[in-house]
């Protein structure tokens, strides 16, 4: 086993078992298979929507510089200096730290192509260069030598996720000791809520956002980002049209370019893969139904036929998210409206299929998603640009 490249530069400082795990924390001094076919429910636990007096907050600084951020289901890690180096499994939780302008910093995570860094580009000054990211998961899983090699200050990733998943490969045993020997874990599971092992809280996109803010050191950073955003959306709530008039969606997975098979999410459901359309009044055309969301232990489809049955408003499509939207509607689309039963759906008739956007996503991806949406499902209310991006890049960039 590779062992980390500088033998003093971790230490521990204090560590604690978090509430759903046995994972042994440590602190840190300087430092799937299943893809976009996962699928959200209905939450197995509640948002958190308070901050209590429950270990969750970040302690003040002491004197010699270190400070504690605590995240369920890992507790506390107490850091004696900033991590630099870093990775996440999850590609929203890399939107987060480029949000934070720490992209430099990025090494790793689990697939690359799942990753969407094009929302980048419409940002002054804020590019990641995915080249020099490294994937996690390879044919038969995850290689925890990676992570030696890697050698990261921090990895972003909630632990539980990594030794619930079989195809990973990981034992519990062996994140413990890239805890001890490398570096840390935080973080939480947040894009669904449907897995049977996810039995602590779960966290907002935002909630989790602010614990890679304490991480980071940039909590004042976060703030100007988060009241960016909640003043971009209460701008675009107010002008969204009455309950009655906003449309029932189904929400589903099929990648292939002629798909008759759907993987099946619940747009009622929480996660944060799910965050744009709750914020746009999209209801979901399953409720009442007993078609329940794909999860780790649920890996039904379901064909056109059901799809009439429920025939939604609105069809949103995941796993063409490389693809333009005149490609979308030149392959999907086109193939739908020649199919003999796809063809009578509402949503085929009226042009109301889309993509429908990254599984993972971030902050900053976030306000991309909620912009696309706003303005293909609401054209009459909203088109063009709905949110300044200078300041969106003055805030990645520290200037605020």
């Amino acid at each position: 086993m590779a062992e980390p490249t500088d033998g003093t530069r971790r230490r521990f400082i204090k560590s604690s078992l978090g509430v759903a795990t046995g994972l042994a924390v440590a602190g840190c001094t300087g430092g799937s298979s299943e893809g976009d076919a996962e699928t959200t429910t209905e939450a197995t636990s509640t948002e958190a929507t308070t901050t209590e007096d429950d270990g969750t907050t970040t302690e003040e600084a002491n004197e010699s510089g270190s400070y504690t951020v605590s995240m369920v289901p890992v507790g506390d890690v107490t850091f004696e200096q900033v991590p630099e180096t870093w990775e996440s499994y999850f590609p929203g939780y890399a939107d987060m730290g480029v949000a934070l302008g720490q992209a430099d910093g990025l090494s790793a995570v689990g697939s690359k192509s799942r990753f969407y860094t094009s929302y980048y580009d419409e940002l002054d000054g804020v590019s990641l260069d995915k080249e020099n990211v490294v994937e996690l998961v390879g044919d038969s899983g995850i290689d925890k030598e990676i992570y030696y090699e890697l050698d990261n200050d921090v990895h972003l990733t909630d632990p539980e996720w990594l030794v619930s998943n079989s195809f990973f490969g990981l034992e519990r045993e062996d994140v413990e000791q890239i805890t001890q020997q490398v570096g840390p874990f935080v973080g939480n599971t947040i894009f669904r809520r449907t897995d049977d092992w996810h039995d602590y809280r779960y966290y907002t996109m935002y909630e989790a956002f602010e614990k890679v803010a304490e991480v980071f050191r940039k909590e004042d950073q976060y703030e100007a980002f988060k009241s960016f955003h909640d003043s971009y959306l209460d701008d675009v709530r107010e002008k969204l049209p009455a309950e009655k008039d906003r449309p029932n969606g189904l929400l589903c997975f099929a990648a292939s370019d002629e798909p008759e098979k759907f993987s099946p999410y619940r747009i009622n459901g929480k996660g944060s893969n799910k965050k744009q359309f709750h914020d746009l009044g999209v209801s979901d055309a399953l409720e009442g139904t007993d078609v329940k969301g794909l999860s780790e232990s649920n890996r039904g489809k379901i064909d056109y036929e059901t799809l009439l049955e429920v025939d939604p408003d609105a069809l949103f499509v995941r796993g063409h998210e490389t693809k333009t939207r005149e490609e979308f509607r030149n392959t999907v689309v086109a193939f739908m409206e020649d199919h003999n039963v796809a063809s009578q759906l509402t949503a085929v008739e009226n042009d109301d299929v889309y993509r429908g956007g990254p599984i993972y996503q971030g902050p900053v991806q976030n306000l991309f998603l909620t912009e696309r949406f706003a303005t293909l499902l609401y054209p009459d209310t909203f088109s063009g640009k709905l949110f300044d991006r200078s300041e969106v890049s003055n805030i990645v960039a520290g200037e605020f």
